[in-house]
């Protein structure tokens, strides 16, 4: 019984979470970097219910999965493609990079959801682990669920030791979220209908490579964050 309960479980997850195709076409790539881009600024229109000035402030890299997929039953499932960029050392925010993160979770999870995600890597470190071709939060790297609100309390040790906050909107609901477990993976497929070859996540995020224009829209709304936020 308990093998036809699991199997069960493994189907659902597997139809809820769709196996992208081997050739990603630059049209979805240019979709995504719009939707991290709309995603970001509707989160800015509530700050109230938004990600603190203060973690926007301190981040050094942030990166959006929009429309992660979410589902399960008794075993659930997480699987999504996002693109990130690292601010540099002129002040300037680089290429995106984009990659893609899954991870499971045993619990009762009935359902299926689109969540938007966003990652504030808030250390040297975390942005290192972020320039790697995968790596998992809560292995070498520390992630935790990110205070909301407009300013972070300061009772909360938020900025102390984690190198990630995590944050998810679904149903219109803002908070943080726990990705421990969860495994982020350099996206050549991405890269490739984007870039036009495989460029690697390092070349990206380091100021290597030009931001091409397909991804200034999304560049730009990073850079007003940061910079209402430095304004406050």
């Amino acid at each position: 019984m308990k093998s036809l309960i699991v199997a069960a479980a493994l189907l659902v997850v597997c139809t809820a979470i769709p196996i992208h195709a081997a050739d990603e076409s630059k049209t979805e790539v240019q979709e995504r970097l719009q939707s991290a881009a709309a995603t970001l600024h509707e989160l800015s229109a509530t700050p109230d219910k938004g990600i603190p000035e203060e973690v926007y402030n301190g981040a050094k890299c942030i990166a959006v999965v929009p429309k992660m997929l979410k589902g399960g039953f008794i075993l659930g499932g997480k699987h999504g493609r996002g693109v990130a960029s690292c601010r540099l050392a002129n002040g300037t925010w680089s290429a995106p990079a984009f990659f893609s993160i899954s991870g499971g979770s045993w619990g009762l999870q009935a359902g299926v959801e689109d969540v938007d995600l966003v990652m504030m890597f808030m250390t040297p470190e975390g942005a290192q682990h972020l320039m790697q071709n995968k790596f998992q939060i809560g292995g070498s790297i520390s992630g935790a669920a990110g205070p909301v609100g407009r300013h972070a309390s300061a009772g909360v040790d938020w900025k102390l030791d984690t190198q990630i906050l995590t944050y998810s909107r679904a149903k219109g609901l803002f908070a943080g979220i726990d990705l421990e477990g969860s495994w982020i993976e350099h996206d050549n497929d991405s890269t490739k209908a984007l870039y036009g070859k495989d460029v690697t996540t390092t070349a990206a995020l380091t100021g290597e490579v030009p931001v091409p224009m397909e991804a200034r829209g999304f560049i730009a709304e990073v850079a007003r964050l940061r910079t209402e936020a430095e304004a406050r």
